[in-house]
């Protein structure tokens, strides 16, 4: 190759270069020249046309951008205002009354509480607001939404769901933008997920990115004080989820939100959990039809056993029984403490295949009667059972 044909070559390599440096970094390109282009070095999957025509190369940072600037306005951070009642010796701390069990006159202070402790985001235009339960469990205290940046507005009533760690808020606002409802039955592992909400109590619209990392996980949701619910079926994410980002959306690329942010893993870090989706759509269209949350409950704490423990301690897999709820229809039916539930309504409880007791009763209707297999004691036996509404 002689020189002149050098020079040609690399003018030609710049210019491509160059052009495809434009492309890649989400340049917008003319549809009438550059799409032939586009179609040859550019997956069209990749590509998006713009209101005006002009077309776009859509990157992992654009797809973010857009989806924040899309829902940020949907998000909101909910707020408690309460009035907290301390209790503190004018003498100050006596070890000599201490000793000798002395009791003195308690002075009485009062301090107001204002501070953000969760999130939310809107769901319907006229003021309904998801959250989560735990984040809104104090029935003493009030509390307040914050839309935007700073418009604060009174929560009017507060409807829980103690099955699911749910909570729908009914603010007095209406031309709200309600977000879009995605199908968390088609999630997949590995897909890019983001989260928003307000970290720690303190930074609002924080945003964190990453994927999907497992589906159908089992964890305990809330605090000793607030009082815990054991959750199937959960996402696991690698999403930073903080304290303070409870209630929030947790959404697909295309802005979808596909679970609701509910709890982060003491145990380990990158290790965040979301309440999917489609349990929430079913829980709004329980509530907009009835005025409440009407879900079932069975009424035990347990835990699943895998095959393979199973098989190691000579019981059938199944669902472990580690708690009855007082009054609840499990006890009732009279199923007891160690007892391993196996089948309801014909449908076998495996771990390994992540088919959950909660899911199977959540799909049922309070006021149903299932026919609950458990083992106790080398025998199987089974019983029927009417499911009963879970009080607050």
């Amino acid at each position: 190759m002689d020189n002149k044909n050098i020079k040609m070559f690399l003018i030609g390599l710049g210019v491509g270069v160059l052009l495809m440096g434009g492309f890649v970094g989400g340049a917008v390109v003319d549809r009438a020249k550059g799409l032939s282009f586009i179609d040859k070095l550019i997956p069209r999957s990749n590509v998006v046309e713009n209101s005006n025509g002009s077309l776009q190369v859509v990157n992992e940072e654009n797809v973010v951008t857009n989806v924040v600037e899309k829902v940020t306005p949907s998000v909101v951070t909910v707020s408690i205002s309460k009035t907290q009642v301390q209790y503190s010796s004018p003498f100050g701390l006596d070890i000599f009354d201490q000793f000798f069990g002395i009791q003195r006159p308690q002075e009485q202070t009062t301090q107001q509480i204002e501070q953000d402790i969760g999130s939310g985001f809107i769901v319907s235009s006229d003021g309904l607001i998801v959250t989560n339960k735990h984040v809104v469990s104090d029935t003493e205290a009030k509390y307040r939404v914050v839309i935007g940046k700073d418009e604060i507005v009174d929560v009017q009533n507060i409807y829980r769901d103690p099955s699911n760690d749910l909570a729908i808020l009914k603010i007095n606002k209406t031309g709200l933008t309600a977000m879009d409802l995605g199908d968390s039955d088609k999630l997949k592992v590995g897909q890019t997920v983001i989260a928003i909400g307000t970290a720690l109590g303190e930074f609002r619209s924080t945003v964190t990115t990453g994927v999907i990392s497992g589906l159908g996980r089992g964890i305990v949701a809330g605090s000793g004080a607030a009082g815990s619910e054991r959750l199937d079926n959960v996402i696991q994410t690698d999403a930073a989820i903080n304290p303070g980002n409870s209630g929030g959306p947790l959404l697909n690329s295309s802005g979808q939100v596909i679970g609701v942010n509910v709890a982060v893993s003491q145990q380990g870090q990158n290790i965040g959990f979301a309440i999917p989706i489609n349990i929430v759509k079913d829980s709004l269209s329980t509530f907009k039809s009835t005025g409440e949350f009407n879900r079932p409950y069975l009424g035990v704490a347990y835990r699943m056993i895998s095959k393979q423990t199973a098989l190691l301690n000579d019981v059938p897999a199944g669902a472990y029984v580690q708690s009855v709820v007082s009054g609840s229809p499990a006890e009732k039916a009279e199923i007891k403490t160690g007892d391993i539930i196996t089948e309801i309504d014909g449908t076998k409880l495996v771990a390994d295949k992540e088919v959950s007791l909660i899911e199977i009763v959540n799909k049922k209707k309070v006021g149903d009667s299932i026919k609950v297999v458990y083992w106790r004691d080398g025998k199987t036996n089974d019983v029927t059972v009417k499911l009963e509404k879970k009080a607050e």
